[in-house]
């Protein structure tokens, strides 16, 4: 999980960068293109070795829609990362699990109780609390980090029912895909050729975005929720050093406290969802 920490970060950081070059910029859809082809070249060798029979699948339509939220997502997070401190962005990416319990209760009418509905208004306050918003104006950046929150919300909801039947090789296959032409076709219209240097960034943020999937996978195996989720916030630090030393960004107390209520909601609703999932698992066992 702290592999997964520094690997997310070295890529925002990458994104900021190459997005942001004063001497020849590129467009956010251009470098999510560049992120998922590179990614895609990294699963190579898993086709390789299980072949094209896993890609057979009953649920295209539901792949497609999935790849579709989760590109819409990362092309509104890469533009928010060329307008806003990496700090204020971690803080507020914390919410996407808060957005998918949201989706649960008013889209699947998932029952929740009295304590992650208080988890739930609290993780929000912290969203408010770092967005600052005022009546007169919106900073566009942060409601660019929501709406990819609420975005990457729906593709987990994609994602769950999927794993119902589809393997995790399968479901990670068609998201590139799919991804590739989303996310490269609407670059075509705003198309920088970027420098040999700057493909050198791209390839090392397409790379690290895959360590960062691989090792996040990975960690659940490794241990309960519990234990690894608590590590997600090692984030918050990495992106406050580097924005700190790189973009010369402070962050503010406000950033800090906002982040860490949103944080905490989220990670409380994580370890909820994965404690009340095991004792259903369990107490079908029990039935059975």
């Amino acid at each position: 999980m702290v592999l997964t920490t520094i690997s997310f970060t070295v890529m925002q950081t990458g994104v900021r960068w190459v997005a942001t070059d004063t001497a020849n910029p590129l467009p956010p859809v251009e470098v999510a293109f560049f992120r998922n082809l590179f990614g895609v070249v990294a699963l190579a060798p898993v086709l390789f070795t299980a072949g094209f029979s896993i890609f057979k699948t009953q649920r295209l339509g539901m792949h497609f829609g999935r790849a579709f939220c989760q590109s819409a997502g990362m092309v509104c997070f890469f533009t928010a990362l060329t307008m806003v401190p990496l700090a204020k962005i971690t803080a507020l990416s914390f919410s996407a699990p808060l957005f998918a319990t949201l989706l649960a209760i008013i889209v699947i009418g998932e029952r929740v109780r009295a304590r992650r509905i208080t988890a739930l208004i609290l993780g929000f306050t912290g969203v408010m609390i770092v967005l600052q918003p005022r009546f007169d104006s919106f900073e566009l950046g942060g409601i660019l980090v929501l709406a990819s929150s609420t975005l990457w919300a729906v593709a987990m909801t994609f994602i769950k029912s999927l794993s119902r039947t589809e393997s995790a090789v399968t479901i990670t296959l068609y998201a590139g895909v799919f991804l590739v032409p989303m996310t490269g076709i609407p670059a075509l219209f705003l198309w920088v050729h970027p420098t040999v240097e700057q493909l050198l960034w791209l390839l090392g943020i397409g790379a690290v975005g895959t360590i960062g999937h691989l090792a996040f996978a990975q960690s659940f195996k490794y241990a309960e929720m519990s234990a690894v989720l608590p590590f997600d916030f090692l984030r918050l630090i990495w992106a406050s050093v580097v924005g700190y030393m790189l973009f010369d960004e402070v962050p503010t107390w406000i950033t800090w406290m906002g982040g860490a209520l949103v944080f905490s909601a989220a990670c409380y609703i994580g370890i909820r969802e994965a404690q009340l999932a095991k004792r259903k698992k369990n107490k079908s066992s029990d039935t059975a």
